[in-house]
């Protein structure tokens, strides 16, 4: 039975997150941005002035929503999570250096994809009984395509509650873990005794401050969110440029190794990746998970900014991608290729492969803060799927009272994550998260002119001079 479950799961995972997703995730995006005259390049600076404006605009939000700075804080504490620094390590390995230029594209296009995401999630969002502002893909189907697609409103929703315990915070928990025991064992190999019991203290901790965060409502997520995504993006994006600096002499043969292996990868990897295809594939559908353009979560945060200008806060959406994306994936890239860290090509490798780039430019005691790092981004992830799931449980039951339970049950599984090897529902957990985008996707091709029509009227009305 575990094995024909193994394999129909294995089945729909390759495809979920293969070529016809990969496909379709770019064909929307492209469309998007034809539709909006490939705004998330036109209107870029614009986007940062934005973000900037709100970072220094100190204003509370009304009761039930969010600033629409901490909007953008929660969606990025969802979206950078491990896979910035695991999820690149494997494209590199797989696909080689090459596979880095290809996320790059995919960034361009996710840019107008999560911009479409939460310009639509704002302008279709409501008010729950609470007097919180809900919003998201389920949101913009119900209220945007009508009652005849009201499916995939509660497919996205269904599939968005099956996801979240594994993908939002068990295997961020196992990241925890992970990277808490490798920097004791650095400490030495006597220790490892007493590691089941520090995993679990750990899961308790986690937990407890899972649900102190989440249970305080939208308001106290994002005041969480607000302070602690500035911090741990900064302290990463420091720690990586040193890596760039001390080691700046390997860095114009790897800008050549990142073009140039993506047209002829066997150049760069002494033969062991040889398919322009394989790269791309890797660069194209690691930036895509990294990034969520075209899953749709995103906008569920946004949905809670305390705003009445739908594209003025999807202006966050192209930030977020940037952010996430174009900045910290590449420096990830970096810190493996300019250490010059010996890298398997050919064979998978996870977060190992960017900690020995630190270890080998900084020294064993570097493992300390990269620890630090793995622990902020897996526990701002927590955080933010958690809120996504929170809607998303909502919008299924018609009623706020399950959320509730819902998150006390969410929190718990910190637990789980952190002590019991979970194996297959990793798995099916990311087949469920992949599942995520079908209805978004179709969602977004039938709502492109909606988004194309609001971009308009805003950029040619006073709201873009304000």
């Amino acid at each position: 039975m575990l094995e024909t479950i193994t394999a129909v799961n294995q089945a729909v995972n390759s495809f979920i997150w293969g070529i016809p997703a990969m496909v379709c995730i770019i064909g929307v995006g492209l469309l998007l941005s034809v539709r909006t005259g490939f705004l998330q390049l036109r209107k870029f600076p614009y986007a940062v002035k934005t973000i900037i404006g709100r970072i220094f605009r100190k204003k509370d939000a009304s009761d039930g929503a969010m600033t629409p700075f901490q909007a953008v804080c929660t969606a990025l504490a969802a979206t950078v999570g491990t896979g910035n620094i695991a999820g690149v390590a494997g494209a590199i390995a797989i696909g080689g250096p090459g596979a880095v230029f290809w996320m790059w594209c995919s960034a361009l296009l996710g840019m107008c994809t999560k911009f479409s995401e939460v310009t639509l999630a704002v302008h279709f969002r409501e008010r729950n009984k609470n007097g919180e502002l809900v919003g998201g893909p389920m949101y913009y189907i119900k209220n945007g395509l009508g009652s005849r697609w009201q499916f995939l409103a509660v497919l996205y929703s269904l599939f968005g509650v099956l996801t979240v315990f594994g993908t939002g915070n068990a295997t961020q928990v196992n990241t925890i873990v992970t990277a808490i025991d490798s920097a004791l064992l650095a400490y030495g190999s006597s220790l490892n005794s007493i590691l089941p019991t520090v995993n679990l203290v750990v899961g308790v901790v986690v937990a407890m401050m899972v649900a102190m965060v989440l249970l305080g409502g939208v308001k106290r997520i994002g005041s969480v969110t607000e302070k602690l995504v500035p911090f741990m993006a900064l302290f990463y994006v420091v720690l990586a440029l040193g890596v760039v600096v001390i080691n700046y002499r390997r860095f114009p043969a790897v800008l050549a190794s990142i073009v140039g292996g993506a047209f002829d990868p066997q150049a760069f990897t002494g033969g062991a990746i040889g398919s322009i295809f394989l790269s791309m594939q890797k660069g194209v559908s690691r930036g895509i998970f990294s990034n969520e353009a075209g899953l749709g979560t995103g906008s569920i945060a946004h949905a809670c900014a305390d705003t009445r200008k739908p594209v003025k806060q999807g202006m966050f959406g192209i930030f977020e991608v940037f952010a996430d994306t174009i900045v910290i994936c590449t420096l990830t890239a970096m810190v493996i290729l300019c250490s010059g860290v010996p890298v398997g090509y050919g064979s998978a490798a996870g977060a190992e492969l960017t900690i020995s780039g630190f270890t080998a430019t900084y020294g064993g005691w570097s493992s300390i803060f990269t620890a630090v790092a793995l622990c902020s981004f897996a526990f701002s992830t927590i955080i933010g799927w958690g809120l996504y799931g929170s809607r998303c449980i909502e919008f299924l039951s018609h009623t706020d009272k399950v959320v509730g339970p819902f998150l006390v049950v969410y929190s718990f599984v910190s637990i789980l994550g952190a002590t019991v090897d979970l194996g297959l529902l990793w798995s099916i957990a990311d087949t469920f998260n992949g599942l995520m985008s079908i209805p978004n996707l179709m969602a977004l091709l039938l709502l492109s002119g909606t988004v194309a029509k609001l971009t308009k009227e805003f950029f040619a009305g006073e709201g873009a001079g304000k």
